[in-house]
């Protein structure tokens, strides 16, 4: 073992195996871990002076792994920067800072982004221009500049902002807009091949599976057939099928067994995406789609799923129109919007719906839905769409167009959408693992951002009962490591890369709320990344340590 250069000791660790608790000191040697007996760290510094994590009444954890994030920007180059000279003290940048830290304050080490078909990369260069629109609306980072690849993509993360680990899934409404733009088409044979080869390259180069989001254009114009060529690519490298279905509400368990047959006719494994059944004609189903999923996985399919500990979804707004209204890209959009003849078909789709969209407020309400995130209407950030619509006498489908046209697209929103034993019974599953969904955009993100973690160990472990430490925490470290294939991760033993959480299990619950969603967690008294304290006492350190994850 290499000279130690840090102990943690006194703690009681939980490995993320799922094996009970057990006293144990921890030696970190270049940014690698060395289980101790208790006790026993001033032998393994060899009598020198280290300094010292006293972890004494608290318990070690790996690192958690949010397997679902859309951070995917907030480090990178043409990211959410404030203005040229910005610095530490400016409310923008801290702004951005407090985001930034949000994960990692929770104990996040890890993060997997590249989720529901959007990722940063990968794309023809032809159409670089097309797709940074697409990813301004979808990241909320204008400008951006996507990356032609996954080591493009690697490149463009600034260490210097780097919190902690990020890897990467290519998305699949990426890739087809970086082929064939935003046209309401199958794909011709040489454009399947583009994205097949394009897909392979990144997945090669380190990227961590593939990734869809069907509701959302341009991947909602995908077929089943297209999905399943590219979901071969992936099962070549062994990497999973990640996948936002293409319905989560009346229609759950129909695009359920869509996922399910583009596993099994690709023999990819499959990850089903932040699970849930929601708006009202979907409550309650879990009863039938988790049994599915656990005779799918009896039957020989490799399926998981994850979930994040709330009710509430957040997603773009424009998700909330049909699909036809978003076809040509974002300033397609924009121009429809202005004609009313268009405002008057979108009315009348989500009265009585369209075959294959998931139409979320017709299953819902616009009474269930609050802007986040609003950068042109700032005030009307927290708020339900009912009421703003209310209060400025319009129509609520008028309000929307507006909001979207003074907003140039980037808005985001919060769907009160689920009810609680549906979330409880994903959380319970054993096929489930935690994944925040975060939306790391300023104004009011949903408090799943800094909160879920957190939520998950004190709220629905500790204080209801539903989950135990040990099982609570495999659920964020060694399942996940699992899943991804995140080499050195999730589990603590020798050798293992040094990325730790010290917590109270006690006292370990989340603050984050809908009116204050980025308040930190309690409890976490520390947070090592890559052997560095980046936490201490429940602050963050100047610690830098994160890199790219390259999944092989």
């Amino acid at each position: 073992m290499a000279a130690v250069e840090l102990l943690v000791r006194g703690g009681l660790l939980v490995d993320g195996t799922g094996a009970p608790a057990r006293p144990a000191d921890l030696a970190v040697a270049d940014g690698r871990v060395t289980v101790l007996p208790p006790g026993d760290g001033a032998g393994a510094a060899g009598g020198r002076e280290v300094p010292v994590v006293d972890a004494t009444g608290l318990v070690v954890t790996p690192g958690f792994i949010d397997v679902h994030t859309h951070s995917d920007a907030l480090a990178a180059v043409g990211g959410p920067d404030p203005a040229p000279g910005a610095a530490p003290g400016d409310t923008a940048w801290d702004a951005l800072e407090e985001l930034r830290l949000a994960p990692l304050l929770q104990g996040v080490t890890t993060e997997i982004s590249g989720n529901c078909g959007s990722s940063l990369f990968p794309c023809l260069p032809e159409r670089l221009p097309e797709l940074a629109e697409h990813l301004r609306v979808t990241f909320g980072i204008g400008p951006v500049g996507p990356a032609e690849d996954f080591a493009a993509f690697a490149a463009a993360q600034r260490p210097a902002l780097r919190r902690n680990h990020l890897a990467s899934l290519v998305g699949h409404g990426t890739l087809r807009a970086g082929v064939m733009g935003f046209a309401d088409r199958p794909p011709r044979p040489d454009e399947l091949a583009a994205m097949c080869d394009l897909l392979d390259r990144a997945l090669t180069e380190g990227a961590a599976g593939l990734s869809t989001g069907l509701i959302y254009p341009p991947g909602t114009y995908a077929d089943t057939a297209e999905i399943v060529e590219l979901a071969r690519v992936a099962a070549r490298h062994g990497k999973p099928y990640v996948t936002h279905l293409r319905d989560e509400m009346s229609q759950v368990e129909k695009a359920l067994e869509e996922a399910l047959e583009i596993a099994e006719r690709s023999g990819a494994p499959l990850q089903v995406s932040h699970h849930k059944t929601a708006g009202r004609h979907a409550w309650g189903a879990t009863l039938r789609t988790l049994p599915r999923l656990e005779q799918a996985r009896a039957d020989g399919l490799d399926v998981l799923c994850d979930v994040y500990p709330y009710t509430a979804g957040s997603t773009v707004l424009h998700a909330m129109l049909p699909p036809w209204a978003s076809e040509g890209g974002i300033g397609a959009l924009l121009e429809r919007l202005r004609g009313p003849e268009v405002r008057e078909r979108i009315r009348a789709d989500i009265a009585g719906g369209v075959d294959g969209w998931e139409n979320t407020v017709g299953n819902g309400g616009w009474d269930l839905i609050a802007v986040a995130a609003a950068p042109a209407r700032r005030a009307a950030e927290g708020h339900r769409i009912a009421d703003l619509a209310a209060a400025g006498g319009v129509d609520p489908v008028d309000y929307v167009c507006d909001l979207l046209l003074d907003s140039q697209g980037e808005v985001t929103i919060i769907s009160h959408s689920m009810r609680e034993d549906d979330v409880r019974r994903v959380l319970a599953s054993p096929l489930s693992m935690i994944g925040s969904d975060g939306v790391p955009k300023p104004g009011r993100p949903h408090p799943r951002w800094a909160g879920s973690f957190a939520r998950v160990l004190g709220h629905y472990g500790r204080d209801e009962g539903l989950l135990s430490l040990e099982s609570a925490v495999h659920k964020m470290t060694g399942l996940p490591a699992q899943r991804f294939r995140l080499a050195g991760r999730g589990v603590v033993r020798d050798g293992a890369v040094a990325d730790l959480v010290v917590l109270d299990p006690e006292a370990v619950r989340d603050a984050a709320t809908f009116e204050r969603p980025l308040l930190p967690p309690q409890g976490v008294a520390a947070v090592l990344v890559a052997g560095q304290v980046a936490v201490r006492d429940g602050r963050a350190t100047d610690a830098r340590a994160g890199e790219v994850v390259r999944v092989r």
